[in-house]
């Protein structure tokens, strides 16, 4: 009598074989899928960097960005970082933090820093500015809370240098990003953005603690007065960030508790 094809054979040690097979390959597979951004690894000089892992970087994926805004492959279509800002090391090793050599508000460097995001507006789902001004949007309204159209602007060292003129909303979300705000001769010209998050509106003012007078002549501005862009945003949002630390000397010295 013949002996039946797996009667030898343990079939519970194939399966769980397969299983272990089966799950190294899936681990193997995930983290190539996590490396298609910030690979392959630099140091804090920009060059490559000497410990690369042990998986290695996976081949070029290209994603169909919507809207007609093309394609975008990565890994190796990545937006280069910013090269050759104003910074010098303050050790020899990696990992030590860098010191800036210029106006780092100006410079966008250190909290005051931002990225080389794409230079177009973010888009609703119907392809539409996400951002505009409530101004050219007769739908929108201030529902609750006050509304800071008209009010002085005031900057942390208490001097007026414009007043709100308008704020600029998320529409899909319905809330407000930015306050638009137009700038008094001796503070610069024209009209500048503020985030929300900067801001507190006040019943006589709108208080921006984070820069000086001096420094609203130098916020970023945005090249059309009906969308703000990426790249601007982060900018923007950069520089009265930066303030916060870089707005005077003082706020850089250490604090006692």
């Amino acid at each position: 009598m013949t002996e039946p094809f797996f009667g030898n054979f343990d079939l519970a040690s194939l399966t769980l074989w397969l299983f272990w097979i089966f799950f190294a390959l899936l681990i193997f597979y995930i983290q190539r899928e996590n490396m298609r951004e910030g690979y392959p690894l630099e140091d804090d000089d920009g060059k490559p960097s000497a410990n690369q892992g042990m998986f290695p970087v996976p081949d070029d994926k290209v994603f169909k960005l919507p809207h007609g805004r093309g394609d975008k492959a990565v890994p190796s279509g990545q937006t280069p970082e910013r090269a050759d800002l104003p910074l010098e090391k303050t050790a020899a090793g990696n990992g030590f933090p860098f010191a800036p050599t210029g106006d780092p508000m100006a410079d966008g460097v250190g909290p005051a820093s931002w990225a080389p995001r794409r230079d177009i507006p973010e888009l609703n789902g119907a392809g539409h500015p996400k951002i505009v001004p409530m101004a050219s949007h007769e739908q929108f309204s201030v529902a609750a809370g006050r509304d800071p159209r008209g009010l002085p602007v005031k900057a942390g060292d208490g001097a007026i240098v414009g007043k709100i003129t308008d704020m600029w909303i998320d529409e899909p979300e319905q809330m407000v990003r930015y306050l638009e705000f137009e700038l008094d001769g001796e503070f610069g010209k024209g009209k500048r953005l503020v985030p929300l998050t900067m801001a507190c509106i006040k019943s006589d003012c709108v208080k921006v603690r984070s820069i000086f007078g001096k420094h609203f002549a130098g916020v970023p501005q945005i090249a059309s007065p009906h969308q703000v862009t990426l790249l601007e945003e982060d900018k923007i949002c950069g520089y009265f960030a930066g303030g916060t630390l870089y707005a005077s000397e003082e706020r850089q010295e250490p604090v006692l508790g």
